[in-house]
């Protein structure tokens, strides 16, 4: 009866995950009523599968002449499995009939709860009677294996339903311990080990098993199990029962170890994966070892194995098809030998001076072996990494990777693992590629040599760092390219390139040339000049204030159209901060739409603006709220409100009931790319369309820009003064950054950078992304990170500077120094981004500093496109979701 109803539950399950894959064409099915029905009839399966045992007549043999006691049991346990049976049929009618999940999830409750007690007490009487058992007890291997899967689910799907961190690991542990079993039991059956031969191991296992699969239930259940402390207690001694001390088991082990060296047979794709899963949980293993061992010469030896196993299950995964003739046979040897160190080992049969001398004839001759296999491999497969990792900021990262590692390695870190490992030696050969990074950071850009090496170094720092976590974790890395082997290699490759240009006589005078061109790095307590000159648009100012102050009474749109960078929101703020224009409205407010937002932030602009210190309370209001609020405070008042950076339409229709027409000459000015955004009833004039600057306008925003307050340029500016005016093609923007540009350049390279510009036949928007690539290239290795991570965030975002420049410290962008706080250093980053015109100022401190700033759209459009080249971003869905 009960194998008649692990099918059904096995087949509800079934339509369980079917209805789930199906999701959300069953709306009236959410997601966690399916995870709940489905939680409960898994352990309801496991409890079945234990049954079968006492349900197939075994249990008369525990009770050896006593056969009317059996019998007994025999029916009590027969009644509740035609109890489960009976209940399960209408389970599944439910399942496939209603549309009430709630009211099928209260009646499966309802029912487990009928079964609960005696569920627990049947757990009880066979971890008894299994105890009893004598050593030479037939266990049906198989049915054994079925068991610990199923009760293996329970416990991995259990973990992301805990909320409580102690649960968490005491089950982690139980479950990490019982895989560990069921693969080695695998692993010797794999090997031709038969089953009679594995009698006290599989007795022992069973009694385990049983024993977790009833602490598990009642651990889920919660019913007749005691307090919290006894549920720490009884699930927490468990794991150190599992590996098996007593000397019979222990010899049935070695034995069948020894035994599974005779085993010649080929590998299917199954057997691989048994393979796969057994030096899974050995490595997991070794590695509980390496943390908490004492014994120096041990600990060496777990590590040259370790490293050996690690590398053989990468083998394992990663192989080629073609190398399996190649690789089979030293392979056959490795796992014997395996299964010889792992006997002494993790079943503590041996005291520590026999374990030394045996494991260190094993671990010479599994290195040989290893070696062999590598050899193969790298003959056919050479060495690629298929890990991408970002390329800005090299030189700060591993400033801040050569700490971690000092940190981890240090006998005071409690990391007695890492004490005289391999690791050591990446950390010193890592030190000499730092001080070679120092000598060439001024070249990184100009030689593709040089930048080939900068990148190589960079990438191996990664590789480090992602390793060394894993040794942390004991995640072991599924990679041939992260074993410790192959990035000491490849080190050792990269400092020789790396000390050939260095060596070289060109390095020198490039070195020079460049430094002499270019002030890289940002001058100490350097405060931003914020340079609000404005050239041009002189007509265009004088006549959309007095559209603003005069003409009609009912609220006009002022449309102002462009291309990028043109300067329609610097001609927008130009009339807005007007003094004139202040004085004649009570109420301003400025809103940046963008092309993607939502009206709830749109409105909480505009309210904001109005007033500075919002209620709490308004901030929680859904969009009807907000609009009703926006409304009643632009009521009675002349208001003029800004819409910057408007893609369509529906951005207007979404917000003009919120603007109420009191006839007293309210306004809004509008800017957009396009010029069909602006509804034209509501059009105080024809949309003004920016002009391009003259040459005499790029000419005087040029040197406005590079010489405040003075009428005369240095000789070396008037000598490009024509290249720039064609190279800039009127675009205020291009103009703007190309200032930024040559503030930072000695003057004697200003021609060679506008000649490498000015010869491009391409549009303005193009020159202007061109200048800006310029720019960026030409920024310090520490400000790039900084710069980029403006597109994490929405278009035309306004960042609160000290959260920005939290986020910048907590990324790891910033290099501290012996005289200043993170935070200081990444002012000064920040004052400087701001002093080449990539970053606007939109809210400067009453006394000195910044308040808030943002980045133009096209900037904003390099910052995206850029981070995802150079990998520092990762566009995941949208920009709420990018991730670094």
């Amino acid at each position: 009866m009960a194998s008649t109803s692990i099918t059904c539950i096995s087949s509800i399950l079934a339509d369980l995950q079917a209805l789930e894959n199906d999701y959300p064409e069953f709306p009236n099915w959410p997601q966690q009523y399916l995870r709940r029905m489905r939680h409960m009839l898994r352990y309801l399966r496991t409890f079945l599968l234990c049954a079968i045992k006492y349900s197939n007549g075994d249990v008369q043999l525990l009770f050896d002449n006593k056969k009317n006691q059996a019998n007994n049991h025999h029916a009590s346990l027969e009644a509740l499995a035609v109890r489960i049976g009976e209940a399960i049929p209408k389970w599944a009618k439910e399942i496939q009939s209603s549309d009430q999940p709630w009211k099928v999830v209260h009646d499966l409750e309802k029912d487990m709860e009928s079964f609960e007690q005696e569920i627990c007490e049947w757990y009880v009487f066979f971890l008894g009677s299994s105890s009893r058992q004598s050593s030479n007890s037939v266990v049906r291997k198989d049915d054994l294996m079925e068991f610990m899967d199923s009760l293996l689910e329970n416990l991995v799907n259990y973990l992301p339903r805990s909320r409580l961190p102690h649960q968490v690991g005491l089950i982690k542990a139980l479950e990490e311990k019982l895989a560990f079993m069921k693969n080695f039991i695998r692993f010797l059956t794999l090997h031709g080990v038969a089953n009679t031969e594995l009698g006290p191991l599989l007795v022992h296992t069973e009694a385990v098993a049983i024993n977790a699969a009833g602490l598990s239930y009642k651990f889920q259940f919660k019913k007749g199990f005691g307090s919290p402390k006894d549920i720490k207690e009884n699930i927490s001694e468990l794991p150190q029962k599992i590996i098996p001390v007593e000397p019979q088991v222990l010899d049935t082990c070695i034995q069948a170890l020894a035994a599974s060296k005779l085993s010649r047979q080929s590998y299917g794709d199954t057997d691989e994966r048994i393979l796969r899963d057994f030096y899974h949980s050995l490595l997991r293993n070794l590695w509980e070892k390496l943390k908490h061992g004492t014994c120096p010469v041990i600990l060496r030896q777990l590590q040259m194995f370790y490293e050996g196993l690690n590398s053989l299950r990468t083998i394992l995964k990663e192989k080629p098809k073609e190398f399996n003739e190649k690789v089979r046979d030293p392979t056959r040897v490795v796992k014997c030998y395996g299964g010889d160190f792992i006997s002494p080992l993790s079943l503590n049969a041996i005291k520590d001076g026999i374990q030394a001398k045996d494991m260190d004839i094993v671990c010479s001759e599994l290195s040989e072996i290893i070696k062999l296999i590598n050899a193969v491999i790298t003959e056919k497969c050479p060495e690629s990494s298929s890990f991408t990792f970002p390329t800005t900021n090299g030189l700060g990262f591993v400033d801040s990777l050569l700490e971690k590692m000092m940190d981890v390695t240090s006998s005071e870190a409690g990391s007695i693992a890492l004490i005289d490992h391999p690791i050591q030696k990446v950390q010193e050969v890592l030190v000499c590629l730092r001080s070679l990074l120092w000598k060439i950071v001024e070249l990184q850009n100009e030689d593709e040599e040089v930048q080939a090496i900068w990148n190589r170094i960079v990438g191996v720092a990664y590789r480090i760092e992602l390793f060394i976590d894993s040794l942390i974790t004991g995640n072991i890395l599924d990679s041939s390219s992260m074993s410790i082997h192959s990035i000491l290699e490849e080190m050792n490759i990269i400092e020789a390139a790396a000390l050939k240009i260095c060596d070289s006589e060109r390095l020198g005078g490039k070195v020079s040339e460049v430094t002499k061109r270019f002030n890289h790095m940002p001058q100490e307590g350097s405060k931003p000049i914020v340079n609000d000159l404005v050239v041009g648009f002189e007509d265009e100012t004088a006549s959309i204030i007095n559209g603003l102050r005069n003409g009609s009474r009912q609220v006009k749109i002022v449309s102002i159209v462009g291309m990028p960078g043109c300067g329609k929101t610097t001609l927008a703020r130009k009339v807005y901060n007007d003094s004139s224009v202040k004085s004649h409205f009570y109420e301003r407010a400025w809103c940046t739409v963008s092309q993607i937002y939502q009206k709830r932030n749109l409105l909480l602009q505009i309210l904001t603006c109005i007033e500075s210190k919002l209620p709490e309370e308004v901030f929680k209001m859904g969009e009807e709220d907000l609009a009703l609020q926006v409304k009643r405070r632009l009521l009675k008042n002349r208001y003029l409100v800004v819409l910057d950076d408007v893609w369509d339409i529906d951005a207007w229709n979404g917000l003009e009931a919120s603007f109420p027409d009191d006839g007293n000459g309210s306004r809004v000015i509008l800017t957009s790319r396009l010029r069909g955004v602006a509804p034209q009833a509501k059009l105080d004039h024809e949309p003004y369309s920016l002009p391009q600057l003259t040459p005499n306008e790029t000419w005087d925003l040029l040197k406005g820009k590079l010489y405040p307050g003075q009428d005369l340029a240095p000789p070396e500016l008037c000598e490009i003064r024509q290249q720039v005016v064609e190279m800039c093609q009127g675009l205020p923007l291009t103009v703007v950054i190309l200032a930024g540009i040559l503030s930072r350049m000695d003057r004697y390279g200003w021609k060679e950078a506008v000649e490498g510009l000015s010869s491009r036949n391409v549009s303005s928007t193009e020159q202007c992304t061109a200048t800006l690539e310029l720019s960026y290239k030409h920024l310090p290795d520490n400000l790039k990170a900084c710069f980029l991570y403006f597109g994490a965030f929405p278009e035309d975002h306004e960042h609160n500077t000290r959260r920005l420049i939290s986020l910048w410290v907590a990324e790891g962008f910033v290099q501290k120094t012996q005289l200043k706080r993170s935070e200081d250093v990444a002012n000064d980053y920040l004052m400087e981004l701001i002093s080449r015109s990539l970053v606007i100022v939109s809210k400067p401190r009453s006394i000195d500093g910044v308040k808030a700033c943002r980045i133009h759209d096209l900037l904003y459009e390099f910052c995206v496109t850029k981070a995802k080249e150079e990998k520092l971003l990762q566009r995941v869905r949208r920009w709420s979701t990018l991730t670094t």
